[in-house]
């Protein structure tokens, strides 16, 4: 009996392991502007969609670089990109 719990708690050992690994790496996000493709209408009717809300919370930490790149800086210091993100319930960042 005490052999099966000891397997059993390597097992369960093993699983936290594993997942909170994973759940690290989804966290962290992947700066893509292309994903914020579906938030473009938003910015002419100010209606963002759900999908554009979250692709929005997802690309959150990548604003900064978004408002400091030269070529996407236009289209995110937008007035209304600030209105969708507050739609959104976005926090803008202070960069």
């Amino acid at each position: 009996m005490q052999r099966f719990s000891f397997v059993a708690l390597c097992a369960v050992a093993l699983a936290v392991v594993l997942f909170s690994g994973e759940t690290r790496m989804a966290e962290a996000a992947v700066c893509d502007p292309k994903q914020l493709s579906p938030c473009v209408p938003a910015l002419v009717t100010v209606a963002p969609s759900a999908e554009c809300c979250g692709k929005l919370k997802e690309q959150q930490p990548c604003l900064c670089g978004y408002i400091k790149d030269p070529a996407l800086g236009q289209f995110v210091k937008n007035p209304n990109a600030k209105k969708v993100a507050a739609i959104c319930k976005v926090p803008w960042p202070q960069c």
